[in-house]
């Protein structure tokens, strides 16, 4: 039994650690979004230092502080994701087949991600870069809260095979939106619409697409339900998905009526987006588990399975 101790303990810490780097990755993101929204994108203007320095002094305001714990939060991500991968090669015999396989895969993002990240430093912001850093980062996100879900959920989809598929397109659909959001954010396209009446077709496009893809996503929630089983056991997240859509359309419609002026809104429009990409992600990679072993006690061989899948 000390052994069968040990194994479940360590499935524990990976579980829990998995949901830490999904919390530190919509941190990131929410962190990177208010780094443009401030525009400290370029308050440090070398990499990967900061004026020279791991941390700066003098040179530290607001701006320079978001920029600079954007760079560490992105750094501890690396770093846990590594060492998770390393871990996953080590104790492979002990795991699911899939899980070095993903980690690796993650390992090799987040390594991209460190690049396109240094990428928008140097080369000034450009709008093609920060919308491709955006993308990986919510990739980053999904991946991340479907493996978490799968550790502490495995075996297979609570879904079945058709309303799994309707799950990945409705989740693809706010990633497709939240990249158009991102294009209008970074050529400053809802700011030049409504101050000058210019790029009024790319703010126009977005928030006419927002009508569909609100639409796919609610479709998606409302034949869930339909579903009994799934229902009775995962309607807080179906739930939680109607909260973050009506938030998320509120958001967009309060920031156009200040005009862009109130940068909290704007950043809970960014905030919002991902968690929706996480919990839409969460959803679809949710395993049926074993729902004794997830109310027991004691630690028995049906615990460990669920631990190694």
């Amino acid at each position: 039994m000390p052994v069968q101790r040990e194994e479940f303990l360590a499935c524990q810490v990976r579980s829990q650690l998995a949901a830490h780097v999904v919390v530190a990755l919509i941190a990131l993101v929410v962190i990177g979004g208010a780094t443009r929204v401030m525009e400290a994108g370029l308050a440090c203007p070398d990499w990967p230092l900061c004026y020279g320095s791991f941390l700066p002094g003098r040179q530290m305001n607001l701006q320079v502080f978001l920029e600079w714990f954007h760079r560490l939060d992105a750094f501890f991500v690396g770093i846990v994701l590594i060492t998770q991968f390393a871990f996953s090669l080590y104790w492979a015999k002990t795991l699911p087949k899939w899980l070095p396989w993903i980690y690796g895969f993650l390992t090799l993002l987040v390594s991209l991600q460190g690049f396109l990240g240094a990428l928008t430093v140097l080369q000034l912001l450009p709008s093609l870069v920060v919308m491709a850093h955006l993308v990986v980062a919510f990739t980053l996100v999904a991946i991340m809260s479907g493996v978490t879900q799968q550790l502490l959920n495995p075996g297979k989809s609570i879904f079945p095979t058709w309303l799994r598929c309707f799950g990945f397109l409705s989740l693809f659909a706010v990633i497709a939106q939240s990249l158009l959001g991102s294009r209008v954010a970074t050529s400053w396209a809802a700011q030049r619409c409504l101050d000058f009446g210019e790029s009024c077709n790319l703010l126009g496009l977005h928030r006419v697409s927002a009508i569909p893809v609100s639409f796919l996503v609610i479709l998606f929630v409302i034949v869930s339900s339909l579903q009994r089983d799934v229902f009775i056991k995962q309607w807080p997240y179906l739930l939680t998905i109607i909260f973050l859509i009506i938030s998320q359309i509120l958001l967009g419609a309060f920031s156009i009526h200040l005009r862009m002026s109130e940068p909290s809104l704007i950043i809970g429009h960014q905030l919002i987006a991902c968690l929706l990409v996480a919990v839409i992600a969460a959803l679809n990679f949710k395993g049926r588990g074993n729902d004794d072993s997830s109310q027991s006690l004691y630690i028995n061989q049906s615990t460990l399975e669920t631990c190694h899948g």
